[in-house]
């Protein structure tokens, strides 16, 4: 079931922006969603197939109902039911399996839309994190847009418009989800998830205001991961800590290509950490990972930043191989080595 919990787009004018297209009956036949992830692009998304979809809502009924997407959001009838328990045959979802969208899966969405929708008034394709399409798949999809299926709407969702092709772009009305505020952020995390306020008060701000239901994991198994990550990488440049073995260096790549899903988490969460490392030095009280404030003021007095600088460098060179289709491990095994360069 795809949990809807429209607080986390507390704030966010493009749900008016997005009912008032329903209301009107003007709906286009591309979205793009950008904005950071988990600022709710994939919940917004849902509640607008919901909304076009719901049984006791009509174009051009007005005002009556209010917003159109926060009465989805609590609707019970069997349209909304069937897409908030992901089982409506009309409501597609992509999502990269792996680091990628490949052709395939955009060839699969091709022969299904190539059909005309079973029971809903307006068919809905949400494909996250679009601007993980390889180029044959983005131009599979570029046809579709250029000739769109009836009665279907194409939301695509990435961090920023310039991921993909320009004509992509150009033909989807694009929406900027804006973040959550950190307080408001660490009042959910800590409400929903029941975990002590500190810990809430970290993840929001690790996030930079990031809502949950984008994400692939809890945050308690978010926090788990930064607390394994801080540990190895302080292993890894404390230079008052014996140089790791080529055996400890594997076997952290090992797992990090293991874990692929949330590679991309893992590498931001130690650039962030290698960024308070710079920034402790001189502005203790805009670091991210308060809870590690004092290991950073002495790990940074030890560690130049010509080093903390070459590892984020590092890491940044990994990403970019990474979007080109480079070896998982072979990438992972090369950056490991670099972390250690002096």
């Amino acid at each position: 079931m795809f949990e809807i919990d429209p607080r986390y787009l507390e704030g966010q004018p493009v749900l008016d922006r997005l009912s008032s297209v329903l209301r009107k009956g003007t709906v286009p036949h591309a979205f793009l969603f950008t904005g950071t992830d988990g600022t709710g692009k994939t919940t917004a998304a849902t509640m607008f197939a919901m909304a076009a979809n719901c049984r006791r809502l009509t174009a051009g009924t007005g005002d009556t109902f209010g917003n159109r997407l926060l009465f989805a959001a609590r609707c019970t009838c069997r349209s909304c039911n069937r897409i908030r328990e992901e089982l409506h045959p009309d409501i597609h979802r992509i999502t990269p399996s792996g680091t990628f969208i490949r052709i395939d899966r955009i060839r699969e969405l091709g022969h299904a839309l190539s059909m005309k929708p079973y029971e809903a008034r307006v068919r809905v394709v949400i494909i996250e994190q679009s601007q993980a399409m390889n180029p044959e798949a983005a131009n599979a999809l570029l046809k579709m847009l250029e000739e769109p299926p009836v009665r279907t709407v194409l939301i695509l969702t990435a961090a920023e418009p310039s991921e993909l092709l320009p004509t992509i772009r150009s033909r989807c009305q694009t929406i900027r989800f804006s973040p959550l505020s950190r307080p408001v952020l660490a009042a959910l995390l800590a409400e929903r998830h029941d975990i002590p306020a500190e810990e809430a008060a970290i993840l929001a701000a690790l996030s930079g205001g990031l809502s949950g239901p984008d994400e692939k994991e809890t945050p308690r198994e978010r926090l788990r991961r930064l607390r394994w990550l801080v540990r190895v990488m302080t292993e890894i440049i404390d230079p008052a800590r014996p140089a790791p073995g080529t055996a400890f260096l594997m076997a952290f790549s090992e797992r990090l290509a293991r874990e692929r899903d949330h590679l991309t988490t893992s590498l931001n969460l130690i650039k962030i950490w290698l960024r308070d490392l710079i920034v402790v030095r001189h502005a203790p009280d805009r670091i991210l990972l308060s809870v590690w404030r004092d290991q950073l003021r002495q790990l940074a007095g030890t560690v130049s930043i010509e080093r903390l600088l070459s590892n984020i460098d590092a890491i940044e060179a990994a990403q970019k191989g990474l979007r080109s289709n480079a070896n998982v491990r072979l990438t992972l095994d090369v950056l490991s080595l670099r972390l250690t360069t002096e």
